[in-house]
């Protein structure tokens, strides 16, 4: 019955869709014709986004480009800052927090110190201003730009979920798309992102096929690498394959996460929000309630970067409940090899602007100092 109703409002949402998809048409025509005009940078500009509402894996994407490139050039992020409090332009420094600047961006912050994180609205008039600022920075990550073309960037980096190609999918409200199939021949790089570690050569082709990319366009695919346990409180325990997980997570799609720890430990209890909940005093009460009802005492709390981000709000008050909370942290690792044609094809696109420095390394794995902690 629920998917009957659910098909019979799709459906009944089609001539909305066909109504946003012709006005998205024609601003990217105006765009397109010059018409209306999109503003260039003189320093590299990449852009990673996808042109699908809801989860991509851009974060990891982002951190990888960040891994990548700090080590030798000055970095900045410039993102929305989604669901966050304030208005404006912010740049990021000690004091900010999730509510302030985003879940994401405070991620990034966290994680890496010395890159320049900042949120704003305009992009157009963010990057001038972060400039005038941060006169220093060489390169600019923009964080889910991919529609918003007031700036041309560089090099755009289109990703797109695997289990929902934007090749099978359609235009809002109908589908999930924020604009047509077609916006995709914008994008230099086009990632496969959240691939299976097994995706064999001929599935490869066949994706590759159906993408059906144009002569400038290079794809990618990508999977979804969990790396390590690490503790976000000061209550720390010890934990091997009996031990009982509850899971607090806000996120697009948990299922792969759950689907991991399920392999890993004895029993998972998932605790899920929605994707970028500010939790609240009831959460945290919540969360202690059914932490304590897990009748094992070989039990821990395990969240995502993004959840860390906003339970940090609520330090003070998860502080005094001693939980024993661990942040499960994610990366990304390229199939089939393609790792270094990947980041050989960023440098390339970044030396056409600034010339090579000597003695460039590759992605470092040296890890910066994280400041989660409750």
């Amino acid at each position: 019955m629920k998917s009957l109703i659910f098909s019979l409002l799709r459906y009944i949402s089609l001539p909305f869709a066909l109504l946003y998809g012709v006005v998205v048409a024609i601003r990217n025509y105006f765009y397109d014709s010059g018409i209306f005009s999109s503003i260039e940078f003189s320093l590299p500009v990449i852009c990673v986004g996808n042109i699908t509402v809801g989860g991509t894996g851009k974060s990891p994407h982002i951190e990888y480009l960040i891994e990548l490139l700090k080590p030798t050039y000055q970095l900045a992020t410039l993102s929305r800052g989604y669901k966050r409090y304030s208005r404006g332009f912010k740049i990021a420094d000690a004091s900010s927090n999730a509510r302030d600047i985003g879940d994401e961006p405070f991620q990034f912050k966290t994680k890496y110190p010395s890159v320049e994180v900042c949120v704003a609205e305009e992009r157009m008039t963010a990057i001038p201003q972060l400039l005038q600022q941060k006169p220093h920075i060489d390169l600019i990550l923009l964080d889910d730009a991919f529609q918003h073309r007031t700036v041309k960037a560089g090099m755009n980096i289109l990703l797109t979920d695997y289990h929902r190609l934007y090749t099978r999918d359609h235009i809002m409200p109908f589908g999930l798309l924020r604009e047509s199939r077609k916006a995709a021949t914008r994008a230099q790089i086009i990632v496969i992102s959240k691939c299976p570690h097994d995706l064999t050569i001929e599935q490869k082709a066949t994706l590759i096929d159906e993408i059906n990319p144009n002569a400038t366009q290079t794809i990618y695919f990508s999977s979804i690498e969990y790396t390590k346990l690490y503790p976000l409180s000061h209550t720390n325990v010890s934990y091997d394959e009996n031990t009982e997980i509850l899971l607090v997570c806000g996120i697009a799609n948990p299922a792969p996460l759950i689907k991991k720890l399920e392999k890993e430990f004895k029993k998972i209890y998932p605790l899920t929000f929605k994707d970028h909940h500010y939790f609240t005093f009831d959460d945290a009460e919540e969360i202690k309630d059914a932490f304590h009802n897990i009748p094992s005492n070989n039990k821990m709390i395990i969240t995502t970067e993004k959840d860390a981000a906003r339970l940090m709000l609520l330090q003070e008050k998860l502080s005094s409940y001693k939980l024993p909370i661990y942040i499960q942290s994610i990366g990304i690792d390229f199939l089939f090899g393609e790792g270094d044609a990947f980041n050989e094809e960023i440098v390339k696109f970044i030396h056409s602007i600034i010339p090579p420095i000597e003695h460039e390394s590759g992605v470092n794995n040296k890890e910066e100092i994280s400041t989660f902690d409750i």
